[in-house]
């Protein structure tokens, strides 16, 4: 039984960081903190960015998570620690290899879902400034992109 415990706060955690990820990213990124997120909108594609310090940002509370609760065998913790760096694991293929092919792998995922994550990342990168943006999550979209990429394929 406990280990169906873990796996649902890992589970949550998980799927609860696409929220913090949605509103760092509008609210901390795309506001007081612009200053280290701005080079990742001005095309410094395929090299280290300013914006790579974020990683580091929140790997601190992920790690803390998982040292803590594995010191003092609180499980219920480390799982949320577990969840949070799966989270980061999956954005970094996702984002970093998959969308912006900083490492040449992945370049042949075409399904719906991946050509609509791209799309959104396209929409919001489209924006040179904080303000005005758009598509601030990360692996969940929204339906218009599917639409979109449905539509594409009839008028093709």
């Amino acid at each position: 039984m406990l280990v169906t415990i873990y796996t649902i706060i890992f589970l949550i955690s998980f799927f609860g960081m696409e929220f913090m990820a949605w509103f760092t990213h509008k609210y901390v990124m795309h506001g007081f903190m612009w200053n280290l997120h701005s080079d990742h909108h001005t095309g410094s594609e395929g090299k280290i960015e300013k914006n790579d310090w974020f990683s580091l940002i929140f790997a601190i509370p992920s790690g803390l998570f998982i040292w803590g609760g594995c010191a003092y065998q609180n499980y219920y913790v480390a799982s949320i620690g577990f969840g949070m760096t799966a989270y980061g694991i999956a954005y970094f293929f996702v984002h970093d290899i998959f969308i912006h092919q900083r490492i040449k792998l992945f370049r042949n995922l075409d399904t719906n879902y991946f050509r609509a994550i791209r799309r959104a990342h396209k929409m919001h990168h489209k924006h040179l400034s904080k303000e005005n943006g758009e598509s601030f999550g990360f692996l969940i979209v929204s339906l218009k992109y599917f639409k979109q990429d449905k539509n594409a394929k009839l008028n093709n």
